[in-house]
């Protein structure tokens, strides 16, 4: 259980987690949209893509629902100061005017994640798979050298 409360929501992630690099637009609950965002309620549950990020002895694994996106519509990229950025768009379905719909909730829309990686990362060696909608991408952590530890015997 979190010693801090979620003010912003149901997220996993941590306010003060310092490789989280979430932009945040402070106008974003304005009537007049920013330049940052120019997202409806209709689209903001897939503008605001959910993806978890775990450490393991060996890597760090990102893994984000893009249920319904091929590929091709997704976009991984590494800039060169350590940013992982993931993004990728689902374009509206084409209406057709014979149609009638009665509802319409999936949603649609470009997103974006940023996240710094730790120093330990290993960035030539990123490597990223989609299987049943689910984005992973694996990031190889350096291998800590152990110190060598020789033993001295003690004379007397």
């Amino acid at each position: 259980m979190a010693m801090i409360p979620s003010f912003f929501g149901n997220r996993r992630s941590n306010v003060f987690d310092p490789f989280s690099l979430d932009i945040w637009d402070p106008f974003k609950d304005f009537p007049l949209s920013s330049s940052l965002t120019s997202q409806t309620p209709e689209t903001s549950a897939f503008v605001n893509t959910r993806i978890d990020w775990k450490e393991t002895p060996e890597a760090h694994v990102f893994k984000a629902d893009v249920p319904g996106l091929k590929k091709e519509e997704v976009k991984v990229e590494v800039e060169d100061d350590r940013v992982l950025q993931i993004s990728g768009e689902r374009n509206i379905e084409k209406e057709d005017k014979n149609d009638t719909w009665h509802r319409v909730e999936r949603s649609s829309g470009k997103f974006m994640r940023r996240f710094r990686l730790p120093e330990n990362a290993k960035m030539d060696q990123i490597k990223a798979s989609m299987e049943n909608g689910v984005l992973t991408v694996t990031v190889p952590k350096l291998e800590v050298k152990k110190p060598d530890v020789k033993a001295i015997d003690i004379s007397g």
